[in-house]
């Protein structure tokens, strides 16, 4: 387990691979360890880091920390201890809302961003997520398999203010607008069958930056990541080897992409 001090507290992250560096951001159900296929499908190319999040895994639980600001507080720290200059950020659920943050407030370091089962706003969000306990959410998010096991044993670690906080907060958020600001290559995706985070509408993205697009794999839940990840992963990889600045609605323009995720 590798850990280190940030604002006095203890922070956990895994780190597999060489390469570029990419970080990985969970959502609010589970903690790194549900990255793990993903870390060693890009570990070839990147160096690839998963941090546990402030009230999550092994990481310290405070609530005072647990805004997103705070989240976001928490990535910053961490590129300026591992000596991070230039990363591409991969989050799910809370970890795409602190990576969007992020990229908004940083761009100069971002080369580029993959928003995954991202609400735009309070609406897209099932209230469920705002009233179940993480066990609860657990059930009703993750399905069977080795790799939804190993995210399910790290639920009892989750405070569950860490959740109902960030939650709360999204009401004031008006992450659309936010995404208005994106000025980074940044790749939505979402599970078509996903019951916490509604799949927004197509017209939404058409209003979004040129440098932005949204793909949604059909048969994906709220873990595409689990759910379909030999796809995933094919997209993820696909992404990552995009030219520097160059916007991921040219993925949509190849026909093996396109046979891909059909």
């Amino acid at each position: 387990m590798s850990v280190v001090i940030l604002q006095d507290e203890i922070v956990h992250y895994e780190v597999l691979g060489r390469g570029r560096p990419l970080i990985l951001l969970h959502g609010w159900v589970g903690s790194w360890r549900y990255w793990i296929p993903t870390m060693q499908a890009v570990s070839i190319t990147f160096r690839a880091y998963s941090i546990d999040l402030w009230g999550f895994g092994d990481t310290a639980k405070e609530p005072s920390r647990y805004s997103i600001n705070q989240q976001t507080s928490l990535l910053v720290d961490f590129m300026d201890k591992m000596g991070i200059a230039k990363v591409a950020l991969v989050g799910h659920g809370l970890g795409a809302l602190v990576a969007l943050n992020f990229t908004v407030q940083h761009p100069e370091v971002v080369d580029r961003l993959m928003a995954i089962s991202s609400p735009l706003g309070i609406e897209m969000v099932n209230t469920r997520m705002r009233t179940a306990n993480p066990t609860e959410l657990a059930d009703w998010l993750l399905g069977r398999g080795p790799a939804a096991e190993s995210a399910r044993m790290e639920v009892p670690k989750t405070d569950l203010q860490s959740v109902t906080i960030s939650l709360s907060e999204l009401q004031e958020l008006d992450m659309l607008k936010l995404s208005m600001q994106l000025n980074t290559a940044c790749l939505f995706v979402y599970g078509q069958n996903d019951p916490a985070i509604t799949v927004p509408q197509y017209e939404v993205f058409t209003s979004l930056p040129e440098r932005t697009h949204q793909i949604v794999l059909e048969q994906s839940g709220h873990f595409p990541m689990l759910d379909e990840s030999s796809k995933f992963n094919r997209l993820l990889a696909d992404f990552l080897s995009l030219p520097s600045g160059e916007s991921p609605r040219q993925l949509q323009l190849k026909e093996e992409w396109k046979r891909r995720v059909r």
